[in-house]
């Protein structure tokens, strides 16, 4: 069946109006035309939507029963084809999934749902764990923001570097390596542990040290930042990590932080989401509010890096 969608633009206007000459007024066209219009909408529903009693018309039973839904469905249309559209956050309704590594969730998280609930109530956010480097689920619309240590490889999805993190050796209150200073060689013949998601038990550290005829024991890989300082604080294993993003939990911890002896380059952190919520304005909120919010963790440290980002 053919239908001709600007029939409900007519037909909400004869309905709010009550009368031909109304509605054709109201949608600037002439009352023949909307004459036209009404015979058309007749046709296709089967009812009469307006009869004539004496000198003005009256909806039908039928008119009546489907006024309210045909009003809803003209300005649905209209939202939906509008170019540029006013967000309304105090009344926005919608879920965020946003996918980030379990040290910056627990850094950033607290603080970026306190500030989407405070600007949009009606908001909720699904903190996910990260699987790994996947980007379908990007590309799926099943993820909305992530954060990842590099910029993307797909020419679809955008990316936004937020911040930049240097490297910090963590270990338990009175472990040997407190005493005195930390030299590479001290730090290469200690125990050490990887945080790896994979298990690999060699990272770039290694690299580097045996580029200077170094080796370092690593005995165990944790899958989390948080169960690697839980297994530095039980004993003396070395931990090595992120600084700004696993500063609170070190503290919580009661954990000491040693500079790392071995020169090595910053970690940056970019958040990445797919091409598709370019132009969306309440996805476009949720990147700006998630920036603030980590760039805040790194201005701790040292100002807010510049910008980097496609969008």
């Amino acid at each position: 069946m053919q239908l001709d969608l600007n029939l409900l633009t007519a037909l909400d206007a004869l309905l709010e109006e009550g009368s031909v000459a109304g509605a054709a007024a109201r949608l600037h066209v002439t009352a023949p035309a909307m004459s036209r219009s009404l015979g058309r909408i007749r046709k296709a529903t089967g009812d009469q939507i307006l009869v004539r009693t004496g000198r003005s018309m009256v909806p039908t039973t039928r008119a009546l029963a489907i006024r309210a839904e045909v009003h809803a469905l003209v300005q649905q249309a209209h939202r939906l084809l509008s170019a540029r559209q006013d967000l309304e956050l105090a009344s926005l309704e919608r879920v965020f999934t946003v996918r980030w590594h379990d040290a910056l969730t627990s850094a950033c998280g607290p603080a970026l749902i306190t500030a989407v609930h405070r600007d949009a109530p009606g908001v909720r956010l699904r903190l996910s764990a990260e699987p790994g480097t996947d980007d379908a689920e990007l590309r799926r619309g099943e993820v909305d923001l992530e954060s990842s240590s590099s910029p993307p490889t797909l020419p679809d999805i955008r990316h936004r570097l937020v911040g930049s993190d240097r490297l910090a050796v963590a270990v338990r209150p009175g472990h040997p390596l407190t005493e005195g200073a930390l030299t590479i060689e001290r730090y290469a013949a200690a125990e050490h542990l990887t945080l790896s998601r994979r298990g690999r038990l060699h990272d770039a550290i290694d690299h580097a040290l045996s580029a200077r005829g170094l080796e370092r024991r690593v005995v165990a890989a944790g899958p989390t930042a948080a169960f690697a300082l839980q297994l530095a604080l039980a004993g003396d294993l070395v931990a090595t990590l992120p600084e700004a993003v696993t500063r609170a939990d070190r503290h919580r911890l009661g954990l000491v932080t040693l500079p790392l002896p071995v020169p090595m380059p910053e970690v940056p952190l970019y958040l990445l989401w797919h091409q598709r919520y370019d132009d969306d304005r309440a996805h476009a909120w949720l990147r700006e509010l998630a920036t603030e919010t980590v760039r805040a963790l790194f201005a701790d440290s040292r100002p807010a890096p510049t910008s980097h980002s496609t969008d």
